[in-house]
């Protein structure tokens, strides 16, 4: 199949296979005319990819995911610890993403959100601290 059709049916942009070709994720044959010609296997590749990277596996862990998943003889312990490692790194983003989001409450709860142009989340941003912060003393 062509690689709009490999497109199509992976649900992946054509732009991103030839990435995935470019870097070795999916090894198409070539016609004598040069256009890719993805088979079968290709196209479960290319579904394979698209689902990992969906679940937010980088492109070095899709990699290493691909391995053990064209490897007859892997051990599940294996694919289970990626995804495991996986799983720290995204607790450590939703932690960091909990503290964002309480930095910014306070912020959004200290300014008055009125005409005056005195603004804690604008003191804030350009590092003058406190966010009842007095304006007085600013040029």
């Amino acid at each position: 199949m062509n690689i709009g059709t490999a497109s199509e049916q992976s649900r992946l942009p054509v732009k991103t296979i030839r990435y995935y070709e470019d870097i070795g994720l999916v090894r198409p044959l070539r016609s004598e005319n040069g256009y890719r010609d993805f088979s079968d296997a290709n196209l479960q590749t290319l579904k394979f990819l698209q689902r990992a990277r969906s679940l937010g596996f980088s492109i070095e862990e899709c990699r290493e995911l691909l391995s053990l998943y064209e490897d007859g003889n892997r051990a599940s312990a294996d694919v289970k610890a990626i995804t495991q490692s996986k799983i720290v790194e995204i607790d450590r983003k939703i932690d960091e993403l909990k503290s964002l989001k309480k930095v910014l409450t306070t912020l959004s709860d200290a300014c008055h959100g009125d005409s005056r142009p005195t603004c804690p989340i604008i003191d804030d941003l350009a590092g003058m601290g406190e966010p009842d912060r007095d304006m007085r003393g600013r040029s």
